[in-house]
């Protein structure tokens, strides 16, 4: 069983690592592209850091629970935005384009605004 500030650092930490593997992962795919490279892929680091790591951090120090929906729903619209960037930039690299890149999008932007529905409904943030 989770406290909310284990639950808290744990998602910071899957955050990190995220950004971490993301960073290193684009670093390696651009090393193998002979000079081509893709801004959705160099920065797609960016979605777990400043939408996972940056906003967990400040709940851990203001001591606040959001609970396991939000942040199940957070961390969906998190990934989606990140494996969309992820497929644009390998997309780009290749030279080629796709239809479903914009479904990445749309789906993080309908995910972010469904989580905050969960912070409204006390019975869906309980405490675990």
């Amino acid at each position: 069983m989770f406290t909310s500030d284990k639950l808290l650092k744990r998602h910071l930490l899957y955050n990190l690592t995220g950004a971490a593997f993301l960073a290193v992962f684009g670093a390696v795919y651009e090393a193998f592209s002979h000079g081509v490279y893709s801004y959705y892929m160099i920065y797609a680091f960016a979605f777990p850091l400043l939408l996972g790591a940056l906003p967990y951090a400040i709940l851990l120090l203001k001591d606040k629970n959001p609970g396991w929906v939000f942040l199940n729903l957070w961390n969906a619209a998190i990934a989606a935005f990140s494996a969309g960037s992820v497929f644009s930039g390998v997309l780009e690299i290749y030279g080629t384009t796709n239809s479903l890149v914009t479904v990445y999008p749309i789906v993080g932007c309908a995910l972010a605004l469904i989580s905050p529905l969960a912070l409204v409904k006390p019975i869906l943030s309980a405490k675990e």
